[in-house]
């Protein structure tokens, strides 16, 4: 008994001993851990290390209520080599780079519409792409007509920041000619045809009108790459050209609004006499979509994967997915997912196949 007591002593004592250590040795542990953070991030292109396919994630999933999780609304997609952005909501270059895409290696910025949750980040993507990649020519921003006037008021505000930069770091680091971005309009209506924005024969990206009156023009994107189909809605109520452009897709990434769950914001806001936010929680449901509708628009066009996104009202924890989702998974006989910040499918060239991942996992 006596030898039992000593070597539980004896267990002890060791345990205190490399507890100890380690607790003086946190400081370079944590260090080195930094490092070889910062050696897998920089080292190497992520977009090299992705198989070829068409490759679609979730840079912002949010919409303009306040949501720890969640940045603005941003949809990133890759086709190949080259990577695009769809809108950029604030927070969401943050996000693009914690998912270890680098805005410096972003070809294109495609916007939906200039409703300031879709564009919030504009200029910060801007100035990511030039300083991060030491770009020599400014960002191509596309968008439907009124892209140059967004445009140009970001360069505006950029302006003093940017000459702030070629002084400090030089041009060679930072070459003047890179800063800022520069717009790519195209006239789109409701009652037009849709328009291709890039037609090559791997990749084409195309641009079809969608109903978020009042707010027109307003646009979603459908990318084909080898095969390989993605939509991204933008914001909508439901809209037949958006289930067009959805046929056959392998992925529809729709935004979507839960009414059951903004009924409960509306009520307590009228509760609280806040009358204003009330009257907000109400007109927002015209021109939104329901995950049900969302969920039928995706059966009906034969799409094998919805991804929703632009989540409204904010889910505070994921026991409210299912109230979120209410009879869609009944609707939509595909894989659905409630979006998050992270999220990552890869759609490999050749194939069906259709993979999730979060590329912030790591980092919760």
């Amino acid at each position: 008994m006596k030898r039992l007591r000593l070597v539980a002593l004896v267990v002890v004592a060791l345990a205190l001993v490399v507890g100890g250590g380690l607790w003086l040795a946190r400081e370079r542990l944590a260090t080195a851990a930094m490092g070889r953070l910062y050696a897998r991030a920089l080292n190497g292109d992520p977009l090299a290390a992705l198989p070829d396919g068409l490759h679609v994630g979730l840079c912002g999933s949010g919409a303009p209520m306040p949501d720890p999780t969640r940045a603005g609304p941003c949809t990133v997609v890759v086709a190949g080599k080259r990577m695009f952005v769809v809108d950029a909501g604030e927070g969401s270059v943050r996000k693009l780079s914690l998912m270890n895409l680098p805005p410096g290696q972003v070809s294109a910025l495609l916007l939906t519409h200039f409703h300031s949750d879709h564009i919030a980040d504009v200029g910060e993507l801007m100035l990511q792409h030039w300083g991060t990649g030491a770009a020599q020519s400014p960002l191509p921003v596309y968008g439907p007509t009124g892209v140059e006037q967004v445009v140009q008021g970001f360069n505006a505000a950029y302006a003093l920041d940017d000459g702030y930069r070629v002084a400090h770091h030089g041009p060679k680091v930072m070459p003047p000619a890179g800063a800022g971005g520069v717009a790519h309009p195209f006239a789109i209506d409701r009652a037009g045809p849709d328009v291709t924005l890039i037609d090559e024969p791997d990749l084409k990206v195309i641009a079809f009108p969608v109903d978020h009156r009042p707010v027109e023009p307003a646009v979603g994107y459908l990318f084909i790459y080898k095969g390989r189909r993605v939509v991204v809605s933008g914001d909508t109520a439901p809209s037949a050209r958006l289930e067009a452009a959805a046929k056959g897709a392998d992925v529809l990434v729709h935004e979507a609004l839960a009414p059951n769950l903004v009924a409960i914001q509306r009520r307590e806001a009228i509760k609280a006499g806040r009358a204003n936010l009330a009257a907000i929680f109400h007109d927002i449901l015209s021109y939104h979509t329901t995950p049900e509708q969302a969920a039928g628009i995706a059966q009906r066009a034969g799409v094998r994967y919805l991804l929703y996104t632009h989540i409204i009202p904010p889910l505070p924890s994921r026991a409210l997915n299912s109230a979120f989702l209410g009879r869609s998974p009944e609707i939509f006989h595909g894989t659905l997912r409630v979006g998050e910040d992270g999220d990552f499918l890869t759609l490999p060239a050749g194939s069906a196949e259709i993979r999730r991942d979060n590329r912030l996992s790591l980092l919760r």
